[in-house]
């Protein structure tokens, strides 16, 4: 090692020293198995489906699939899955993505009538020379593949909120709305009939008892959005992003701004840097808000990440962003995520 390099190395590791550590340890356990999910309503329920798999021993690639489908079977979920809001043409379409520890990747868009996107992406992964299917390609190879049309009809939930956003036809999403106790009590509907709607996804992240990350995220996107529109989650390095030198990560919120900054592949990167999962997602978000040309207050975003010294964090633009973590020693612990913006 040369002096420029021993002197690089040096402040590296005295800039690492400096960092925050406000992220969470688990326990020191030789099973290192770890999973997290965006959201505690939805991630309770998600994390048990991919502990089983986790907890006996199982890789961490089935456990996120395992687990997410939890969200996408949710025939009450306004947000993953085909009992979700549609688009302001009245149709649900799907988004999923997919890494495991050897940077295998798939994902789908665009995808109608499908229930879940998450075996597709995983198919396209497996399968195919390709990463990313779209619409009626993507529904076909998934029929070819053996799974089936639902058809077109709405949930029950959803069609009643659809047609209370008619009235107006008006695209204006209110962040973490469906979170506001004082409008809507302490357990709020995932469905609001007063025409209030939101949007979120599912992430998961996970560690093996071989200390093998992988991930998943999948939504039905924007509520009411443009037809045709896509967010971070099925895109690699937005919505999702793994490394097993490093760590993984996932995002939920306005995809437009995650995908303006390759948001997941960033906290990837800031930890590659030495900086712990909680710093690296702030770090993240202080780039969505340098780079957004929207007002603060009316986006949302919020990331979480696992790193391979056994670290987890989050944190997010606006608060009231939380996320659930299942280990060893852990059960479904709620995280509620520091935020830049606090008021």
């Amino acid at each position: 090692m040369n002096r420029r390099q021993l002197l690089k190395t040096v402040a590296l590791g005295s800039a690492y020293m400096a960092m925050p550590k406000r992220g969470f340890s688990f326990s020191n356990n030789e099973d290192k198995s770890i999973v997290l999910s965006t959201w505690y309503n939805q991630g309770v329920a998600a994390n048990n489906a991919a502990w089983n798999i986790l907890g006996n021993q199982g890789t961490a690639l089935d456990a996120v699939v395992e687990g997410v489908m939890v969200s996408e079977n949710d025939i009450h979920n306004c947000c993953v899955g085909l009992g979700a809001n549609p688009d302001r043409d009245g149709i649900v379409t799907l988004d999923a993505s997919i890494m495991n520890h050897k940077s295998e990747c798939g994902s789908v868009a665009f995808l109608e009538q499908i229930a879940n996107p998450i075996l597709v992406a995983r198919m396209v992964m497996e399968k195919t020379p390709h990463v990313m299917l779209v619409g009626e390609g993507a529904q076909k190879f998934a029929v070819d593949n053996g799974l089936q049309l639902m058809g077109k009809k709405l949930s029950e939930d959803a069609n009643k909120t659809y047609q209370k956003w008619l009235e107006k036809s008006e695209y204006k999403p209110i962040i973490n709305i469906e979170r506001n106790e004082k409008k809507h009590g302490p357990n709020p509907p995932l469905f609001l009939e007063n025409g209030d709607y939101n949007h979120d996804t599912i992430g998961m992240i996970a560690m093996d008892s071989m200390g093998n990350l992988s991930g998943a995220c999948t939504t039905s996107g924007m509520g009411f959005k443009m037809r045709g529109r896509v967010g971070d989650s099925p895109i690699i390095g937005a919505g999702l992003y793994v490394d097993n030198e490093i760590g993984a990560a996932t995002s939920t919120g306005n995809g437009e701004e995650v995908i303006r900054v390759s948001g997941s592949f960033l906290v990837v990167e800031y930890m590659r840097q030495g900086y712990s999962p909680y710093a690296a997602c702030k770090k993240a978000v202080e780039r969505v808000v340098a780079k957004t040309p929207r007002k603060l207050e009316e986006i949302q975003v919020g990331f979480i990440a696992i790193n391979k010294e056994g670290e987890y964090g989050g944190y997010a633009l606006n608060k009231n962003f939380d996320y659930a973590v299942k280990a060893t020693e852990i059960d479904n612990l709620k995280v509620d995520a520091e935020s830049l913006i606090t008021n």
